[in-house]
């Protein structure tokens, strides 16, 4: 794990073959040392690595099971003492258990997914942020999803997750943004092509569903993640704390399922147009 150029730091909790993995490249390529850090897969964590240095960037990566007591507290004391100061942190890890009816929740299951959604944030910056504070700088990234601003039916978990994660953001942003560090909550709402999660959930079918999405109907995850480097780079005149994206064919989280009497294809119907 070693950065012998003294590059600046970005943490990446969550790196898999999606959203961290391209977040990861993209700052190694603006010139990071990217440290890679996921639960499983030692071989696909390496191949990411790899795939960093022989694009002529710097990497390290360890494996890490973030829902385990001072793992995350461990890792970022780690990086700090062998590698250096952390500049920016990226918490990628989701809370999705899948849809399950409330009486389909076990109290063991509801709580993972609140340690992996909303708990696992809380302790990233309760390690780190003293730091940046000292330094005067540094960036969370979070990533979110739709279920942090709307709940579904088979979704108690992952939306008290992920809504707890969105209302965390905000005080952490509240209390440290005039200490100098930068907090922005982004929520992806919309499929993103990512063979480690979505890929995963949907096995064979995966090809099939990305298809069905039509061209440019899925999120490319290389560029999402130029949207984390653009956060990442903002002056502090001028930081943004949260956005969404989503494909160009999707319905935006807060218009979804319209009631057809008022969103006919975007209008009214004739006989209920206003004059």
């Amino acid at each position: 794990m070693a950065n012998p150029e003294q590059k600046p730091i970005i943490l990446v909790i969550g790196a898999g073959a999606g959203i961290g993995g391209h977040v990861a490249r993209r700052f190694a390529d603006g010139g990071y040392h990217a440290v890679l850090a996921r639960r499983s897969d030692e071989e696909g964590l390496q191949r990411l690595v790899t795939q960093i240095e022989e694009a002529g960037g710097s990497a390290s990566g360890t494996l890490l099971n973030a829902s385990e007591d001072g793992s995350i507290e461990d890792l970022v004391e780690r990086v700090e003492r062998d590698i250096g100061p952390i500049d920016t942190a990226l918490y990628n890890l989701g809370a999705q258990i899948g849809n399950r009816t409330l009486n389909d929740t076990p109290h063991r299951t509801f709580e993972l997914g609140w340690r992996l959604g909303c708990y696992g944030v809380f302790r990233l910056a309760h390690a780190l942020f003293p730091a940046m504070v000292e330094r005067g700088k540094g960036t969370l990234l979070v990533t979110s999803a739709t279920a942090a601003v709307r709940g579904n039916a088979g979704q108690h978990s992952h939306a008290a997750a992920m809504g707890g994660r969105r209302m965390l953001c905000q005080t952490l942003n509240a209390e440290y943004a005039p200490q100098g560090v930068h907090v922005a909550h982004v929520v992806v709402d919309g499929s993103v092509d990512a063979p480690d999660t979505l890929g995963k959930l949907l096995g064979d079918r995966f090809e099939a569903y990305k298809a069905s999405k039509g061209e440019d109907g899925v999120i490319d995850p290389a560029a999402l993640a130029e949207t984390y480097w653009h956060l990442a780079q903002q002056p502090r005149n001028c930081w943004t704390h949260e956005l969404d994206l989503r494909p160009f064919t999707d319905t935006p989280w807060w218009n979804d399922n319209p009631d057809p009497k008022i969103n006919t294809a975007g209008q009214r119907p004739p006989a209920e147009q206003e004059d």
